[in-house]
């Protein structure tokens, strides 16, 4: 098994780009197979520093911050490597957000540049938005931009074929950027350090405005070297990655570790099942990735028509909570026996636990696995804060290096975020058996609490997986006047299933205790998520609050 040699710590992403280029030169980067687009990791290079250059003959300096709007298209990836090796701060931006969200995170973060598709769900979507916001742009000259709501942005990039009024084309960058020369990259590379933030990662948080993570080199490259070596990816391996890049599951367990890997990434520009498992085909992968939620559609497609899933070895099935039913079912029919489970949040790079292709199929459906290499992990009392033992209950703490270098201009939540002796407190609630292994149980903020009785709605989940008749299932807290809440359970059916609220308590009873039993049973078609794939369950907190009438119960305060 092949693997470039660098040193965590001491390389930049530029670097490494550029010593994997020299390692592996002709061994495959990147490829999309519908585009027509299949680079070596040398062809690679040559086109991320292309990107570089481009960047540089608009201005743009080293520790500038560039915001990317876009699903996974071959320039959210040459941009990633492309501003790396130049030195601007890649600031990601959800593809879901519109003009609300659009402006706050551009005047948060102060970028001064927007690289931008037409849009996700229509061709124009995302333009209406940014001429909504910035009505200046239509009359301004390509790069001179002078915007009311966001006075920061000068530059905006467009990533297709036209070229809208006041922007700049993708292209006409890359022209630009043959008039930099190559010892102007090479000197602002150089000048680049380990330690400096390189990407910003806004969290989408479910309460307050979302906060900017800020993360180096050494935070992103040790933690993908980490999960590589988990899996044990080489450049014999090649990696379909469905998942978003604007989230650190696509640029880092995704796209960054494939390259410390000097393996091949096989993205997927928009998820669609079928694609998927066309990609996972036609360029033959070894690995996969993804939310539960995409695996399941994968697994149903595959019972509608074949595909040859043969190579596939391992991935990383993560972003919330990953069912053993359907964990089973990814090793058992998609063939990917090494398939690994990992956790984490972007404040920690964002890998902080992770299953190995060697453990069991047991410790790899019941467990988030054991610490990465050099990471450390404790579980404490929320309370006292003091450490638990080992199969009792606390917050999931972790130290080392991958914990982030804070929030973006925002010091009181970094302090919150992070205590003195450097511990990130996650907000997770899990456990921890004798060998390091961790169960994650819940949110703190997700427990529910039924007459004094202490619910974990990630237990109830997964005795309800293990009825047939459901495909997916998400169990919230409701607000009740009489027990200050209640058990609620939103789930999915298999196709052509039909089963009654009494027919699914019957389920229950007898073999979960009466107060964990749902109270309501609601039959959904699909689930409010992130653009990334997270079921946001204080959603459907909200719409079951409404369906039964329960807001005044919601208004009860408690101490």
């Amino acid at each position: 098994m092949q693997l470039p040699k660098y040193e965590v710590g001491k390389t930049t992403i530029g670097q490494l780009v550029d010593i994997v280029a020299q390692q592996f030169s002709d061994s495959k980067a990147l490829e999309y197979h519908k585009l027509g687009i299949n680079y070596n990791y040398r062809q690679f290079r040559d086109v991320c520093n292309s990107v570089a250059k481009g960047l540089i003959a608009l201005g743009i300096k080293k520790g500038e911050n560039i915001a990317i709007w876009a699903n996974n298209v071959p320039e959210w990836v040459l941009t990633q490597y492309g501003s790396a090796k130049m030195g601007a701060v890649l600031v990601t931006v959800n593809t879901n957000y519109r003009s609300f969200e659009l402006e706050y995170l551009m005047k948060q973060s102060e970028s001064t540049t927007l690289l931008m598709i037409g849009g996700v769900r229509t061709p124009t979507e995302y333009l209406e938005v940014i001429n909504d916001v910035c009505p200046e742009l239509a009359g301004s000259k390509p790069g001179e931009l002078k915007s009311k709501k966001l006075p920061m942005l000068k530059n905006v990039i467009f990533l297709g074929d036209e070229t809208p009024a006041g922007m700049f084309n993708w292209k006409d960058v890359m022209e630009m950027g043959k008039e930099v020369p190559d010892a102007a990259l090479e000197d602002r590379q150089l000048s680049l350090g380990p330690d400096d933030v390189i990407n910003m990662q806004y969290t989408s948080g479910t309460t307050g405005f979302p906060k900017g993570v800020m993360l180096s080199h050494t935070n992103l490259i040790g933690n993908a070297k980490s999960l590589g070596e988990c899996m044990q990816l080489s450049s014999i391996d090649t990696l379909c990655i469905p998942v978003p890049f604007f989230h650190c599951f696509g640029c880092v367990l995704g796209t960054l570790t494939c390259v410390v890997s000097a393996a091949a990434m096989a993205p997927v520009v928009a998820f669609k099942p079928e694609d998927v498992l066309e990609t996972v085909e036609v360029s033959q992968c070894t690995a996969l990735h993804g939310v539960p939620t995409m695996f399941i559609a994968e697994l149903e497609a595959m019972q509608k028509k074949k595909y040859d899933t043969s190579k596939l070895r391992t991935g990383i099935m993560a972003g919330s909570p990953c069912p053993i039913e359907v964990m089973k079912q990814v090793v058992g029919v998609m063939g990917a026996k090494e398939m690994c489970i990992t956790y984490g949040q972007t404040e920690a790079s964002p890998g902080i636990t992770m299953t190995r292709t060697t453990d069991s199929l047991e410790l790899r459906v019941s467990t988030v696995g054991k610490a990465l290499p050099n990471v450390e992990v404790k579980i404490i009392d929320p309370v006292t804060n003091e450490p638990v033992e080992p199969g009792v209950q606390g917050e999931l703490c972790t130290r080392g290096y991958h914990v982030m270098k804070g929030y973006f201009k925002n010091p009181e939540g970094t302090s919150q975020a992070i205590d003195d002796d450097g511990w990130l407190h996650t907000g997770d609630l899990a456990m921890m058996d004798k060998n390091g292994y961790c169960k994650i149980t819940g949110r703190i903020k997700d427990m529910i609490i039924r007459g004094g009785e202490n619910i974990y709605p990630r237990e109830i989940e997964e005795f309800l997986y293990t009825n047939q008749q459901i495909k997916d299932v998400q169990v919230v807290g409701i607000p009740s006047i009489k027990y200050g809440e209640e058990v609620a359970a939103f789930v999915q059916l298999r196709d052509g299933v039909n089963a009654t609220d009494a027919e699914l308590k019957a389920f229950c009873k007898d073999k979960i205790a009466f107060h964990k039993i749902p109270a309501f049973f609601f039959v959904v078609n699909d689930y409010p998520t992130t653009a990334s794939g997270k079921i946001q369950k204080y959603k459907l907190r909200q719409q079951a609050t409404v369906d039964l009438g329960r807001e005044d119960a919601a208004k009860v305060q408690t101490a």
